[in-house]
């Protein structure tokens, strides 16, 4: 049994350094960004679900990450949309006149 809890929380901080690298390169596109903020974002949601699983913790508040998680998602969607209908495209570098 830890044996295949290790195997998770490995795979599962492979997942997290996956987006967090795929964030820090893929700097061009907005979508890709908040794609890779989600991916980490789910990645920390696992971790927390083992880790309440595991020691029998309350589980509800995993409940309210994942509420943050879907609201943060929807705001970061939110502002890509308002950013194409606005610029036209989703490229980071268009964004210039923001900051």
């Amino acid at each position: 049994m830890t044996m295949f809890l290790s195997f998770d929380y490995v795979s599962v901080m492979i997942l997290f350094f996956s987006g967090l690298i795929s964030y820090v390169l893929s700097n061009k596109h907005f979508l890709l960004m908040l794609i890779s903020l989600e991916v980490m974002v789910l990645s920390i949601y696992v971790i927390l679900f083992y880790y309440f699983f595991q020691f029998s913790f309350e589980e509800f508040v995993n409940m309210i990450y994942l509420t943050l998680s879907v609201s943060e998602g929807a705001l970061g969607l939110s502002i890509l949309v308002n950013l194409i209908r606005t610029h036209g495209v989703d490229m980071v570098m268009a964004f210039d006149s923001l900051w």
